[in-house]
């Protein structure tokens, strides 16, 4: 079993080769007493300008086991490590029909993968395009085209993901994580994904790895449906007996529901349809944008670019001791602001960077926690709370231009030149996106954008653009599930991913997938 030696400190961009190097120092080891060694983690510690170092691992797997026991016991920073790999249980027990998966975004990906290398057949509805084409019809969007509500940045090949940053960074502490990052490297992403602290794919690398997945599911026998959206169900004895897409109807061993956040019109026809929705907390505001160069020199100081740090990223909260928080989210080194609406008349903005991070501004989310005491009683008042909003915004423009304005307008109420041009496509309109928002959402802002401006200089730019509304962050319900993984009271409906409410990110969403996946083999055996 390799062990992992961590906590070694070196310069910034120093070669692999050489931080491995150290690592033999360290353990005082030759290189001839180890059959195999590689990079296992890198991250940056920028607490101290004067001092900013990579804090790297390194997994060996050494000739002599008795050694290995041996500096593994004798230093805190060695540990054993053993790579996971997802262990299904497959039932012995037949059920007719084959697996639907609703929804082609990370969860319903990964859960139709792991479902296909185990001969279960899936078949997956998507309501949107296929990446290329849905590639299309968004750029048509941000140059003044019609919106498609069906392929847009919410849905299509990929899902929402698709059209981000592709981060890789997630706060659930599952072993598959890293399984998620080797198959998605095998899939074609960077290497690097699997020991960058803060990983990213890129939208662009994002939209080919995407197309191999589902590649690898056609070949295993499974079948991928485009513009197949998820149109009704119908329970009998407490189990989908009949799944409608169209002018088809499947007959499924299972449905699996990973629709994404923002499938609102598949929400309301499962809550007519039986199935258990509730509210929950989510978070609405605006996106911010700076100069990246001016984040870079918040992060790192004024002759950061002579080391080749890595374009700065942060992530920024405030709450109140009332439980009210104002935080920074999805943050698109290099970035831009996107237009994200997927329904007519309605304004959405989101963020989005290549794999290079190579563009002039840099955005992120700046919203505020909206729990179910701010929004209309009942399952679905908080996709109504985001509705409105996005549909203010449309109206105070008259088209999907957002309304955008400085910092500086935002607090003072006095007029600031912009020191950053805004990025968003089809264009902004020069607003005031208080009028969009609710009172509670941009005081918490204002707040929020004080504490943030003594924690990094760029905050403190009264020139900076707010672009509104994001209302996207996270799903605003939660399809309730058992421990099994079961919606309740209906046997072979498993709700997974960010649209149930069980995910936040590619990664965790790939995660819950996978385990709805392996849930299906648990309660019956493949169809052959």
């Amino acid at each position: 079993m390799p062990i992992i030696l961590s906590n070694i400190r070196c310069k910034v961009g120093i070669k692999h080769e050489d931080i491995i190097s150290e690592a033999f120092k360290i353990l005082g080891l030759k290189e001839s007493d180890a059959e195999g060694a590689g990079i296992y983690k890198i991250s940056l510690d920028a607490r101290r300008r004067e001092e900013i170092r990579s804090v790297c691992s390194v997994m060996l797997r050494l000739s002599s086991k008795e050694r290995e026991k041996r500096i593994a016991a004798g230093n805190n920073d060695v540990r054993y490590f053993e790579e996971t790999e997802p262990t299904p249980v497959i039932s012995r027990e037949k059920r007719e029909g084959r697996p639907v998966i609703a929804g082609f975004g990370p969860a319903g990906m990964f859960c139709a993968l792991m479902l296909s290398e185990y001969g279960y057949k899936p078949i997956v509805l998507e309501r949107g395009a296929d990446v290329d084409t849905r590639t299309q019809k968004v750029e048509s969007f941000w140059s003044g085209g019609e919106l498609d509500t069906d392929t847009n940045v919410q849905f299509g090949e990929g899902g929402a993901g698709t059209f981000s940053d592709g981060k890789l960074t997630t706060r659930i502490n599952d072993p598959l994580c890293r399984y998620v990052l080797r198959r998605l490297t095998e899939m074609g992403a960077p290497e690097e994904i699997l020991y960058l602290s803060k990983p990213h794919i890129g939208t662009d690398r994002l939209r080919s790895i995407v197309k191999n997945i589902r590649n690898r599911i056609i070949e295993n026998g499974g079948e991928v449906r485009f513009t197949s959206r998820l149109d009704g169900i119908s329970v009998r004895n407490g189990a989908i007996e009949t799944v409608f897409s169209g002018k088809s109807e499947i007959k499924p061993s299972a449905l699996v529901l990973a629709i994404g956040h923002s499938a609102r019109d598949t929400f309301e026809m499962l809550l007519k349809n039986g199935v258990c929705i509730e509210p929950k907390a989510f978070s609405v505001g605006a996106r911010i944008e700076h100069k990246q160069r001016d984040v870079d020199i918040s992060l790192y100081g004024g002759d950061s670019f002579e080391f080749g740090l890595p374009k700065g990223e942060y992530q920024l909260s405030h709450r109140r001791p009332d439980g009210r928080a104002a935080y920074t989210f999805c943050m698109c080194p290099g970035g831009k602001v996107v237009a994200a609406a997927s329904e007519n008349g309605g304004t959405v903005t989101n963020g989005m960077s290549e794999f290079s991070r190579d563009g002039e501004n840099a955005n992120s989310a700046l919203v505020v926690s909206v729990s179910q005491n701010d929004y209309p009683s009942g399952p679905l008042g908080g996709v109504e709370f985001a509705r409105q909003i996005e549909q203010n915004a449309y109206k105070l423009t008259g088209c999907y231009r957002a309304p955008a304005m400085t910092v500086g307008e935002f607090l003072d109420g006095r007029k600031q030149k912009k020191s950053v041009l805004p990025s968003y496509r089809p264009g902004v309109a020069e607003a005031d996106i208080t009028t969009v928002l609710p009172d509670f959402v941009t005081d918490m802002m204002r707040e929020g954008l004080r504490r943030f401006s003594g924690m990094m200089n760029c905050f403190g730019d009264r020139g900076a653009v707010l672009t509104a509304p994001e209302t996207r962050t996270s799903s605003p319900v939660r399809i309730t599930r058992t421990e099994r993984g079961t919606a309740l009271g209906i046997d072979n409906l498993y709700p997974c991913g960010e649209g149930a409410g069980y995910a936040g990110g590619i990664m965790s969403a790939a995660v819950d997938g996978i385990r709805a996946a392996m849930k299906i083999m648990e309660s019956f055996a493949p169809t052959l």
